[in-house]
This record gives structure tokens, C-alpha cells and sequence, in this order.
């Protein structure tokens, strides 16, 4: 207490805004002084809370209401709606975030009718949504805001209508093209909603669609405006869209007009425009800071000579998405394999224009360097000291040869202490250490997110189709990656997120002990498919690296034969940090009372997904048991435990709040997906 207050708001700036202001200000007169400290509560961030309940916001919002400007609630999935009334006493708000939580249109209207200084907002849409209901108080308030992250659970326009000066647009499609009672949606917009968008003002349009028709109909309807008249001051214009998205006569007139009207400083398109089209020879660019061409047919000569201008000065360039773009380290495609040998002058140009990259995403594809000495994708990116985020197929990581002089890994490679416990820590070797990805994990010592995603891996959890029963075999480049490599990645000190996904030489998985014992930063942590499919080899050594993982917050396991028992609950109880936990098992197999034990002993854990190939009894008798132990004490708490083939999996994934689907149940490679710092 004798710290001066400067020293004491920095600490208590660590401290949840729920804590500050409904106990630590209790304690004393100092603190009570200091917890109200406008550099405490100008700002208020619930998102990720679990802990939060109805009357602690509604004591948090008499107590400083008058004193927020930003408050952030998205995901707060388990407050009841009636919560969001109490946010009319921050009358002097200008930021709200309310994605993922319950609000009526009414509620809506009678909340914004008292936030006369809001400028920027976030909500659902959900079905049931009324425009109609919404008081003129309430849309003269949606007339100041000039920016709205919508999510769409329906066809409709939500507010965007009223919204008459808006400057950034995200947009988020989640409809689903059937209902619970198996009827086919349409995208046509509900009755009234004939009010069209006002974008005259745009200056960042995103928008992000889950698979499926309806929501590919009911974005064409937000591009038509745009379509007719493209925006003076449109510089990001960033559209994600899966699997097939034809393009058509009203998306290439918007396309002709931004290419003449606008210079662009982010850019996303669905694969379709971009293929086989001169578009990215028309664009102009101003200072970009974002390019994603994920899944384009987009060749290593046209990245080259048309996003990266031949080789010139691109610093302001920060993230780049390449994944799925299988030549995109090629001059061309049209006579190129996909596992033919990359160009290292394509690559090395990139390197070098786009310096400052601080997230590159090459993942889903076959990157396989040349015997060219000095010349290895791992040789290359070492150049790229900025890097906070990195995608790289497993294939692309072996030293040249390497998969000739060592075999695929099978049974019989498997050591004889195969079983016992693993000693901590690898005793690495000066092979090791001389390879390329050992030297690369050295050089890249900022480096906070990692994914090694084999090329050909897909994941068994579906989004809106039955869980795939057969995985492909990985590149015959990636079969001697194993344990050695998974050891390089403990070199990063600073690493807080850590991807692997069909790493076949897997023999114990020793180096995930490195790792455990090294990156004591380590928050977010999955892994998938690993060594042998017919038997989890890395079993001990998981167990031995969980015991040294005091930050971990979020773990996702996915492998056949999984057996989530007693010792395996067991070590990851010293994950004191821990709150969600999602296993992807085919045939796997799990013990009711180790699970029971495990969540009464980790008190954080308030997400727990188990996919597995349990009976249905067996799941649903034990997800009873869980929600009525904790439920009372955790508010937050999600539990869905399901046969993963199952032919209700998919209706069972759909109640599933969006913040865990989208961060840890569903798998995918999530660097460089958006734009840095798109939304706060």
C-alpha cells in the first residue's frame, strides 16, 4: 500500500471491473479511491467474465454506470435478458458490445432510447426480430452510430437501415437453411423490411458467412446497394465466404466500380471472384495492412506481379492469409501439381517486400522446398522478425530429404518403453538442432500463435453435416515429423497458442513435454491426430506436459481411441487456469466419475465439450450429472456430451453458444482470418 497510485492503478488495471468495484474498493479508503479511478472504469470488459451474474451487473451498473463509456458483454450467453435493462444507467456510453447475449426488440429500442452519445454497437439478430418495434428515439440514436457488428441468425436487414452514418460494417451470417422442425429457409428478407442500408459514409465492409445457401442470398441483398453506388471512402472491403460463392452480374458491376472509384487498404474476396479473373490487376491499393486470399487458385507470378507490385516496398503490410492457396509459391498453376516443389524466389520476394508481416498464414496446402541450399520456406520466413502469428503445413517444416531417410512411422517403430512414463524434457541432439525448423523456432522468438496443420487433415467435428468418419492420409513430406520438431516449438517463450494437426511420426510425444515446461505462457492449446490413428502414443507424455500448464485456459483434444479416464482427469487438474474443454473422439471412450471429479476439482472450468463413441445413455446421464453439480455455483457453465456419429449431432452443435463454437469446438486456422484489431 505504500506504492504510489500510479504503481497501484497499474496493478489493479489486471483486476476484473466486477472485483474492483464490488470488493477490492471495500477493503480500505485508499482502494476505494483507486477503484473508481476513471482509467478503471472508462472501460468495462465482461466478455470473458464467467463468474458475472445477473446482480453483479446490475450492482456494477448503480455503482460506476455514469463513469462507462465502453462496455464489451459479448458473449455473455448465460445472463437472462432482463440483465440488458440495467445498461440504461450508462447513459454517457459511446461502445457497447452486446453479441451473444439476449435482446428483444423491445428491450433493443427501450435501452438505445437512453444512449444518446452511442457511436458504435454490436448485437444479434435473432428470429422474431421486429425493425417495426423500435421507437423513433431509439432510431435516432442508431442514426449517430457510426460503427455496427451485427450477427445474423435470420434473413434481415436488423438495424442497419437506421443506421444512416454508419463508417465500418461487420457483418456475420449465420442462418441455417433449415429450421428445428426441418423446413427449408429462404432468403428472401421478412415482410416490412423494405428499407434499404445507407453506406454513403462506408469506409470498412466485412462480412463473414457459415456455410450454407440462405446466407449467400441474404448477403447479395446487403451488396446490392453497394453494387449501385460504391462508397468515395471504401478502403477495407473483406467478404469470407466457404465453399462455393458464384459471383454475379451486381457483385462484378461492384467490382468494376471499386476498381475505378476506390484505392483499397484491405482486401478478402470469395475464391470464385478471384479465379481465373484480371480483378487484382485493376485494384488499387493506398498503404494495405490486410490481404486474404484463402483457397484462391491465385499463382506465385500473379501475387507477385499484381498485389505486391513486382517486388516493391509493401511494409504496411501486417497479415497476409494464403491458406489454401495451393500455388500461391509458384510462377504458375496452370501445368503445376500441387505437391510440386516450391519457387524460393516467389517466396523470397514476398519476404522481403512485406517485411513488417506480423501474421502469415500459409496453411492447407503443400509447400514442399527445393534441394536448393539456403533456399527452405523455414530459411526464408526466419527473415520475418516480426512475427506474432504463424500457419505452416506440416510438410513444409522437413528438412530436404529428410521424409526419403526416415520412414512413415508404424507399429513396429514404436520404442520398446512404449507405455511407460516419458522422462521430462528431450534430449535433443545436434541433428536436431541444425535443422531448419529448429533454427526458425530460434529466430521467431516473438512468435505468440503457432498452428502445424498437416495439408490434407480435415477435422471430424462437422458445422452443418454429419461428422466425417475418414480422414485422409498425410503428405508423404510430412511423414518423418514428429517428436524432434514438436521439441523445437518449446523455444518460444512467449508462445501463448499452439496448433498441431497430423504430425505422423509422433512416436511418444516427449516433445509436448518441452513445451509444457518452456512456454509457461501457454493459454490455448490443441491438438489433433498425432502419431498412429489406431492408438494415442503421446498419452504419457500429455499427461507429464498438463502438470506444468498453469495458464492454460483452453484445451481441445481430437483423436480415435481417446480414453478420457481417471489419470488422464487426473493431470489435467494441475491446469488450475483451465475453463474449456473439448475432446473429439472416434471410439473414444471416457469415465463418468473421472469427469465428475475433475470438474469438482477445477473451479474455472465452465465450458465442457465431449464428442466421443459412448452410448447416448452413457452421455446424457452424465451431462445431467454435471450441470446438476455445478450449474448453481458456475452461471456460465456449457455442457454438451454426445456420440460424436450420432445422427442429431449436428441439431445438438447448433444450441451451442457461438463464442465456443467459433473459438474451440469447431477446428480451423485462425491466423491471419481478420483483420488485426477489426473489432475491440
Amino acid at each position: 500500500m505504500e506504492f504510489s497510485d500510479e504503481i497501484l492503478l497499474h496493478i489493479l488495471s489486471y483486476v476484473p471491473c466486477t472485483d474492483l468495484v464490488l470488493n477490492v474498493r471495500r477493503t480500505c479508503r485508499k482502494l476505494a479511491t483507486l477503484c473508481l479511478d476513471k482509467s478503471l472504469t472508462h472501460t468495462v470488459l465482461l466478455q470473458k467474465d464467467y463468474k458475472v451474474n445477473k446482480d453483479k451487473v446490475k450492482q456494477l451498473m448503480r455503482d460506476i454506470g455514469k463513469e462507462i463509456y465502453q462496455l464489451n458483454m459479448a458473449g455473455c450467453y448465460w445472463l437472462p435478458s432482463s440483465t440488458i435493462d440495467h445498461v440504461t444507467r450508462c447513459k454517457n456510453l459511446v461502445k457497447l458490445n452486446l453479441s451473444g447475449c439476449h435482446v428483444t426488440s423491445l428491450r433493443l429500442s427501450k435501452m438505445l432510447s437512453s444512449l444518446q452519445h452511442l457511436r458504435s454497437l454490436a448485437i444479434d439478430v435473432n428470429p422474431g426480430f421486429d425493425a417495426s418495434q423500435l421507437s423513433s428515439e431509439c432510431k435516432a440514436t442508431l442514426s449517430r452510430v457510426s460503427e455496427l457488428k451485427q450477427t445474423l441468425y435470420t434473413p434481415s436487414y436488423g438495424v442497419v437501415p437506421c443506421c444512416t452514418s454508419l463508417e465500418k460494417l461487420l457483418l456475420y451470417f449465420e442462418i441455417l437453411d433449415r429450421s428445428r422442425e426441418g423446413f427449408m429457409l429462404s432468403g428472401q428478407l421478412m415482410v416490412g423490411e423494405s428499407n434499404v442500408p445507407h453506406y454513403q459514409n462506408l469506409r470498412i465492409f466485412y462480412a463473414r458467412l457459415a456455410p450454407g445457401y440462405v446466407n449467400q442470398e441474404v448477403v447479395r441483398l446487403y451488396l446490392a446497394v453497394l453494387s449501385d453506388r460504391t462508397p468515395e471512402n471504401l478502403h477495407a472491403f473483406l467478404i469470407s465466404a466457404p465453399g462455393s460463392f458464384a459471383e454475379t452480374g451486381a457483385t462484378k458491376n461492384l467490382l468494376d466500380s471499386m476498381a475505378r472509384n476506390v484505392r483499397l487498404d484491405a482486401l478478402q474476396l470469395p475464391k470464385a471472384w478471384i479465379n481465373g479473373s484480371g480483378l487484382l490487376q485493376h485494384l488499387k491499393f493506398n498503404n494495405p495492412f490486410y490481404f486474404s486470399f484463402s483457397r484462391c487458385t491465385l499463382s506465385g507470378g500473379h501475387l507477385i506481379q499484381r498485389v505486391i507490385n513486382g517486388g516493391k516496398d509493401l511494409k504496411s503490410l501486417t497479415s497476409l492469409n494464403l491458406s489454401g492457396c495451393v500455388h500461391c509459391l509458384a510462377p504458375e498453376s496452370l501445368f503445376r501439381k500441387a505437391e510440386d516443389d516450391i519457387d524460393s524466389s516467389i517466396l523470397e520476394s514476398l519476404v522481403v517486400s512485406c517485411c513488417n508481416l506480423r501474421h502469415l498464414n500459409l496453411s492447407a496446402a503443400h509447400h514442399h522446398s527445393s534441394e536448393s541450399i539456403g533456399n527452405h520456406l523455414c530459411q526464408l520466413l526466419s527473415r520475418l522478425k516480426h512475427l506474432l502469428s504463424l500457419a505452416l503445413p506440416v510438410c513444409s517444416i522437413t528438412d530436404v530429404g529428410a521424409s526419403v531417410e526416415k520412414p512413415p512411422s508404424t507399429p513396429n517403430l514404436v520404442p520398446q518403453t512404449f507405455g511407460r512414463k516419458v522422462r521430462i524434457g528431450v534430449q535433443t541432439n545436434q541433428k536436431i538442432e541444425s535443422s531448419v525448423f529448429w533454427a526458425l523456432m530460434g529466430s521467431l522468438r516473438l512468435l505468440e500463435t503457432l498452428e502445424i496443420i498437416g495439408s490434407s487433415f480435415s477435422s471430424a467435428m462437422p458445422r452443418n453435416e454429419p461428422a466425417i468418419r475418414n480422414s485422409l492420409p498425410p503428405c508423404v513430406r510430412a511423414q518423418s515429423v514428429g517428436d524432434s520438431e514438436v521439441a523445437a516449438i518449446s523455444q518460444l517463450t512467449y508462445l501463448q497458442s499452439l496448433t498441431l494437426a497430423q504430425l505422423p511420426n509422433i512416436l511418444t510425444g516427449s516433445g509436448l513435454v518441452n513445451i509444457g515446461l518452456q512456454c509457461q505462457h501457454l493459454r490455448t492449446l490443441s491438438l489433433a491426430n498425432l502419431g498412429m490413428m489406431g492408438k494415442v502414443v503421446y498419452m504419457s507424455a500429455l499427461m507429464d506436459m498438463l502438470k506444468h500448464c498453469k495458464c492454460l485456459r483452453d484445451l481441445r483434444l481430437e483423436q480415435p481411441y481417446f480414453c478420457a479416464g481417471a489419470q488422464f482427469f487426473q493431470a489435467l487438474s494441475h491446469c488450475s487456469s483451465l475453463q474449456r474443454l473439448c475432446i473429439v473422439s472416434r471410439s473414444g471412450t471416457l469415465q463418468s466419475d473421472a469427469v465428475m471429479s475433475f470438474m469438482a476439482s477445477c473451479l474455472e472450468v465452465i465450458m465442457c465439450h465431449m464428442f466421443m463413441g459412448e452410448s447416448l445413455t452413457v452421455c446424457k446421464n452424465l451431462q445431467q450429472s454435471i450441470v446438476r453439480s455445478f450449474q448453481a455455483e458456475r452461471p456460465a457453465l456449457n455442457v454438451v456430451i454426445f456420440p460424436l456419429l450420432h445422427e442429431d449431432l449436428t441439431e445438438v452443435i447448433r444450441d451451442v453458444p457461438m463464442r465456443h463454437l467459433d473459438e474451440i469446438t469447431l477446428f480451423k486456422s485462425r491466423v491471419a482470418e481478420e483483420p488485426p484489431n477489426l473489432w475491440w
